[in-house]
């Protein structure tokens, strides 16, 4: 595979000793005034056979270094803010992998849209093993961090790996019958059989090889779409960068009876390893109590509460708050030093 290297604003071009791996473009980046440099590689690595698109975030001075493995929540993709959460990680010392699902953003899968909760945690599992066999990283130093729905992810990988090193999780959604509660309380009962109507239609469209039937993923309260509390459109509006390329409004509505069934909950006594839990108190999508449950019940579970909305923790005060805890629990656990 040829490598192509560019050049982003205000970034300089980051040297390999012996060249970038196959599928990655370096850059580095001085991040703020007087921190410590860190540049950002575009990589892909491969799960089931596609192509899973990343930014590789590597902080300045001598490895092996801790990595961060980042993904979004249900539809979203790694440029709507996860970058600065990972800027934030990389300057405390921390490596970062922020990846992009099959189906979504910038990675291979057809349909595109598509949230199937298995094969993202396949590629979560693909993303940890790309992770491991890095230059320069810690193989033994693997962190996993999720938001909301990714936060499941977070929890299912970190049962069944012993040798996962730590994990974040902030607004987590982490059982569905509870999640589908919540929903259909906010939601109200005529956006909810509109709901189950495009589920329906779905499924039958799917067992026919048909084009998926789609439903958008946040509107308006009293509009057909996943999320309509009072401040899911302007939050969501307001981490999507200016350039969309490769957001989708819209997801196959299949997800919809999916998350009934997946609870990650269930598998937190099993989770050996330090686990920090953020939650939003003011949260209206994600259930705040089995949240708590997971920090509690979790050997080793932290918990950290805001006076904050879902969306809160992206942007101004919230993020700044959430992040720092995060980042310093991070270095804790990791031992990585400022």
């Amino acid at each position: 595979m040829s490598t192509s290297i560019r050049r982003l604003p205000g970034m300089c071009n980051e040297r390999h000793r012996s060249g970038p791996p196959a599928g990655e473009r370096a850059s580095g980046s001085e991040l703020g005034n007087g921190s410590p440099p860190v540049t950002r590689s575009e990589v892909s690595f491969d799960s089931a056979g596609q192509r899973c698109d990343a930014w590789l975030y590597r902080p300045a001075g001598p490895g092996p270094v801790p990595c961060v493995v980042m993904a979004h929540e249900f539809g979203g993709s790694r440029s709507a803010r996860l970058d600065a959460f990972a800027e934030r990680f990389s300057r405390a010392g921390l490596a970062v992998l922020v990846f992009d699902y099959r189906h979504l953003g910038t990675s291979e899968g057809q349909p595109r849209g598509l949230i199937d909760i298995d094969r993202q945690r396949d590629d979560y599992r693909a993303a940890v093993t790309y992770a491991r066999g890095l230059r320069g990283i810690d193989a033994g130093g693997i962190a996993l961090w999720g938001t909301s729905f990714s936060s499941g992810h977070v929890l299912t990988l970190a049962a069944e790996d012993s040798e996962i090193a730590a994990g974040v999780i902030q607004n987590p959604y982490v059982d569905g019958p509870a999640g589908v509660r919540k929903s259909r309380a906010s939601a109200g009962l005529r956006t909810s059989r509109a709901l189950a109507r495009a589920w329906i239609r779905d499924e039958l469209r799917n067992l026919r090889g048909r084009e998926p039937h789609r439903v958008k993923l946040v509107g308006e309260p009293g509009s057909v779409a996943i999320w309509t509390t009072p401040d899911a459109l302007a939050g969501y509006e307001s981490i999507l960068p200016a350039d969309r390329a490769g957001w989708e409004p819209a997801v196959p509505a299949r997800i919809l009876l999916r998350t009934v069934f997946d609870r990650p909950i269930r598998g937190i006594r099993a989770i050996t390893c330090p686990l920090l839990v953020c939650v939003c108190d003011r949260d209206r999508i994600a259930p705040v109590r089995p949240a708590i449950r997971v920090a509690r019940h979790a050997p080793r579970g932290e918990l950290r509460r805001y006076p904050l909305g879902h969306f809160d923790v992206f942007t101004g005060d919230g993020f700044d708050q959430v992040v720092s805890d995060q980042t310093a629990f991070l270095r804790r656990v990791l031992h990585t030093q400022p």
